[in-house]
């Protein structure tokens, strides 16, 4: 009797412990984010446990200028960035937020400047499209229900889709920290 409690016990344990889920990324986010160089419009779909991808649009801050004058400019962006979200699990395991996709991640982040328009409209300059490539690091945090908070770094590069002199692209950086509203 006393083996036949000890296996039924055992079996449940078994049972119990593949009933628990791994952590995942969430099926859709949809939300707004502001930061030093602009707005956007975001959201985020589910590939797998572990892997989402994130289409964005928005306006991006740049400054142009001069060694007598500096002015800022804000042009459209299009983004798209695969994320890794690699440490879900030992977010959740510790007990910590995973809620809105909050970790550690890896991305590829792809960005398109097109040359539609500015703000605001400079007739003496030229703004070249640009395509940008850039691996990055970063984190999320969700505070809250809905507020998040990300930071992130890369280096990649930059392709201008328009005859730039004798310039193709150049080494890009991406460094951003966003505030956000996660509907």
């Amino acid at each position: 009797m006393k083996k036949l409690f000890f296996a039924l016990f055992l079996l449940a344990q078994v049972a119990q412990s593949q009933e628990q889920e791994t952590a995942s990324v969430e099926k859709s986010i949809f939300g707004i984010q502001t930061g030093f160089f602009g707005a956007w419009v975001h959201n985020e779909s589910k590939l797998s446990n572990e892997i989402s991808l994130r289409s964005e649009i928005g306006l991006d801050i740049g400054i142009i200028g001069n060694s007598s004058t500096n002015d800022f400019l804000m042009v459209p962006s299009l983004r798209i960035e695969p994320r890794w979200y690699y440490n879900l699990d030992k977010r959740s395991a510790k007990g910590k937020n995973i809620k809105n996709n909050s970790g550690n991640f890896l991305s590829l982040t792809t960005t398109y400047n097109p040359d539609w328009f500015m703000i605001p409209e400079k007739k003496n300059l030229n703004f070249i499209s640009s395509i940008s490539v850039i691996p990055k690091w970063a984190i999320k945090r969700t505070y809250g229900n809905h507020f998040t908070f990300e930071t992130g770094v890369g280096v990649g590069y930059i392709f201008y889709t328009e005859d730039y002199g004798d310039i193709d692209g150049e080494v890009g950086l991406d460094l951003h920290l966003r505030v956000g509203y996660t509907f």
